[in-house]
């Protein structure tokens, strides 16, 4: 079955491990905040970008060609972030591996869980899960690789 974007779960899960952080901090979150913001300038990008610690918002920018329905998108996509713990192209793709759609199989209502792209989960090595990356307005799959692209230059910068 060919899945979102080409993706498999075990690609999804590689590029996961690849991108934990050493720590992350406020400052850290309006540091990535930044880089992706200007990634999405540079690109004249439509995006609502947020950045979570724990439950509190870290970071966020709405760009221009934006609506309130990407606060709705990235809000079910945030819920989906926080009860698997895994970007939500991942859980979206390990579903569609299994030939299935990810809110029969859960039984999650769409109304509040959306597994598409643009979602994900804050890593931080010998921590685990504190916060979440959130990107809205491109198809789910350019939404995915905002945030890849921002945290390996968040990672290849100055720490």
């Amino acid at each position: 079955m060919t899945t979102t974007g080409g993706y498999t779960s075990e690609g999804l899960g590689g590029e996961s491990d690849s991108l934990v952080l050493s720590r992350f901090s406020l400052a850290d979150a309006l540091r990535l905040g930044r880089i992706s913001t200007d990634l999405a300038i540079e690109r004249g990008l439509p995006v609502l970008i947020e950045i979570r610690l724990g439950q509190r918002v870290a970071y966020r920018a709405a760009l221009p060609g934006t609506t309130a329905d990407n606060d709705e998108w990235l809000r079910r996509k945030f819920q989906v972030v926080s009860r698997f713990e895994q970007s939500t192209l991942a859980v979206r793709v390990e579903h569609e591996e299994k030939g299935r759609a990810f809110n029969d199989a859960t039984g999650l209502p769409e109304s509040e869980y959306a597994a598409h792209g643009g979602g994900w989960p804050l890593m931080v090595e010998g921590v685990g899960f504190v916060g979440m990356f959130g990107v809205s307005g491109l198809p789910q799959v350019e939404d995915h690789q905002l945030i890849v692209e921002s945290i390996g230059l968040y990672l290849a910068g100055p720490n």
